[in-house]
């Protein structure tokens, strides 16, 4: 009886992936049949005309049921045409020599009304590495990593491959302290949000998702051995391991990793941290994922299946619409509005409003404040700051709450991990004397408004045009304004501009060293600073040297530098010196903490001393950092 319902479930799970696909379809019309179709089809063939080619492989690699996909091979001719292949016949063989590819699947909001033009879609290509040699395992990564350059070219949605041995999976072992980890603990975690999320692209279906039974409990070994030795047989499934139960200590390492996130993009993370602080205060509801498996197998409608997304975003908000304030549900209401960029009550309705308006009927958003959302993109820059200032206030407030119930739980929490959340939070928020602070702006990809530069008696300011009134940041030292504005990666050439005044400085001076600060320092992203720096002491990574910026002599006597420094915590100072002393004895602090220095170099152009003051300054400085 249990074969029966397994064969039954896999038929519905098929009917349903295709419902996941549809929707990414229509979000994607244009990139997802790349993703959906010729993805596949690229890790199968290995011919010379063909992305992914390696010279060296002798057979191509097979991505398992590839040859019963009826899409793949209807468009097959297609595929060749767009690289020039006049090979007639099928280049899908179904029976390689090399080993197979178990399935590719995506995880995350891609296919779902989550899914927005800012959206990456991370792909998961499962293999069993006991199959594959080191050269073919070698040959593979190339091969992904030459078809990820195509696609780069080639779409608009970022495609990031993960390439996963199954007994990893099966152990939730996901990778160590890095950029795309938690660090000690996301294992479980991350197994959920990949069951409840993704869509196979192709090849073998995960053994949970049909594990199922409406009125009795499973046990997922014995099914899996049973399912070995029937006649439906294991050929169309894989062991990607059970999943019973999330420990509090994951879901704490799983939200230390959200908040890093939150840090530079608050509005990708906050749903994410409410959820986790959902689960971390009721541990003992049946999983997300759990709930939502048993919702796509309990639908009546053949054709009707929930949409993940929007699945989480009603439990997020049932369940805050009784453990919230008024004032903390009504934000977190808008959070979800914007993250999934939704445009209720404009003339075009798109999939997005259909699917979710039965949610905002239940939990209202009042007619003034969804005007006022359609129009958050050209919200002036100060309300966009304003609303990621409250956003940030509610992160820190939500991660507070994690902290407090975290309080006796015991388990794989590395030590580490919390003094370097700590550290990371202490950059972006902690004001330091000649620290250029940061800007919370909750989305990135912002319109832009022109920025003007102007002197305001001894100190500079700079305004935004879409609010005059109101300087955007103002200091004695225009360097440090123009640093604000890039730091911020609010710096743009073209929207740059300065009103007349009596002033040596020029708009052009101003726009070249904007593009210098940008070149060496980039904008501020603690995201991806490598983790094991914040363990580490405080060093300065960086130096760019600014020479008389505001000075019009054009002697070879020089006593104005502004110096403006990146420590390893991703913190920018600016500091200015009118004594040669003053940068001495500073240089000599830098010096003593600081190896592997990289130094840059800024003088006006105009000034006809340029090289011999540039090559001054550097003499002056190496002495400097050396006698120390």
């Amino acid at each position: 009886m249990l074969s029966i319902t397994i064969e039954n479930n896999k038929k519905r799970y098929l009917v349903y992936n295709n419902f996941r696909k549809n929707i990414f379809l229509k979000n994607s019309p244009k990139d997802a049949p790349v993703i959906l179709y010729i993805l596949p089809w690229l890790l199968s063939v290995n011919q010379p005309l063909v992305p992914g080619y390696i010279k060296e492989l002798k057979e191509p690699f097979h991505v398992f049921n590839i040859e019963n996909n009826k899409e793949i091979i209807k468009q097959e001719n297609i595929f060749k045409r767009t690289f020039g292949i006049k090979e007639e016949k099928s280049l899908v063989r179904s029976h390689s020599q090399c080993p197979q590819i178990l399935g590719i699947y995506t995880i995350g909001s891609v296919g779902t009304i989550s899914q927005t033009s800012h959206s990456d879609c991370d792909i998961w290509i499962c293999i069993d590495k006991s199959d594959f040699t080191a050269k073919n395992l070698q040959y593979l990564k190339e091969k992904l990593n030459f078809i990820k350059d195509w696609l780069d070219a080639k779409l608009k949605i970022p495609v990031y491959f993960f390439l996963s041995d199954i007994a990893d999976i099966r152990q939730c072992n996901f990778g160590n302290l890095d950029f795309e980890s938690s660090g000690s603990a996301q294992r479980n975690v991350l197994k959920e949000e990949f069951y409840r999320t993704t869509i196979l692209i192709e090849g073998k279906i995960p053994f949970w998702w049909v594990c199922y039974e409406a009125d009795e409990y499973v046990d997922y070994d014995q099914a899996l051995t049973q399912n070995a030795g029937s006649d439906f047989g294991e050929r169309d499934f894989i062991n990607m391991g059970n999943l019973e139960e999330v420990k509090k200590d994951e879901y704490f390492g799983a939200a230390l990793w959200q908040f890093n996130k939150s840090l530079t993009h608050p509005l990708k993370s906050i749903i994410k941290m409410l959820q986790l602080k959902m689960f971390l205060e009721a541990p003992r509801e049946d999983l997300l994922c759990h709930k939502f498996r048993q919702t796509v197998f309990a639908g009546k409608d053949k054709t009707a299946f929930p949409d993940p997304s929007l699945f989480t975003m009603n439990a997020v908000l049932d369940y805050y619409s009784q453990h919230a304030s008024d004032e903390y549900f009504e934000f977190i209401k808008q959070c979800f509005y914007l993250r999934y960029d939704l445009k209720l009550l404009s003339k075009t309705q798109t999939l997005k409003e259909e699917m979710t308006a039965e949610i905002f009927k239940k939990y209202k958003i009042d007619r003034r404040d969804i005007y006022r959302l359609n129009e958050f993109e050209s919200w002036q820059l100060r309300e966009k700051v304003a609303f990621g200032e409250l956003m940030f206030k509610f992160l820190i407030d939500i991660y507070k709450d994690i902290v407090r119930i975290r309080k006796g739980i015991s388990g794989e929490i590395a030590p580490q991990d919390l003094t370097i959340i700590g550290r990371k939070l202490s950059s972006s928020l902690e004001l330091k004397e000649h620290k250029v602070s940061v800007l919370h702006v909750p989305t990135e990809n912002i319109n832009l408004p022109a920025f003007t530069f102007s002197p305001a008696g001894k100190v500079w300011q700079v305004n935004s045009s879409d609010e005059r009134s109101l300087p955007l940041i103002t200091n004695g030292n225009i360097i440090f304004c123009i640093a604000y504005i890039v730091w911020n990666g609010i710096y743009d050439p073209a929207q740059t501009r300065m009103l007349p005044n009596q002033t040596a400085v020029t708009i052009q001076e101003i726009i070249n060293l904007g593009k210098k600060i940008r070149d060496v320092f980039g904008s501020f992203d603690i995201s991806g600073v490598y983790f094991g720096n914040f363990l580490q002491k405080e060093t300065v990574s960086k130096m760019l040297i600014v020479v008389s910026f505001e000075n019009q002599k054009t002697n070879i006597d020089i006593y104005d530098f502004c110096i403006i420094y990146k420590n390893n915590w991703e913190e920018l100072f600016v500091r200015r010196f009118t004594s040669i002393e003053k940068m001495k004895t500073f240089m000599g602090n830098i010096g003593a903490i600081s190896h592997n220095l990289e130094t840059h170099y800024y003088i006006q152009r105009n000034n006809i001393y340029y090289e011999k003051i540039i090559d001054r300054v550097k003499n002056m400085v190496t002495q400097m950092l050396a006698n120390n």
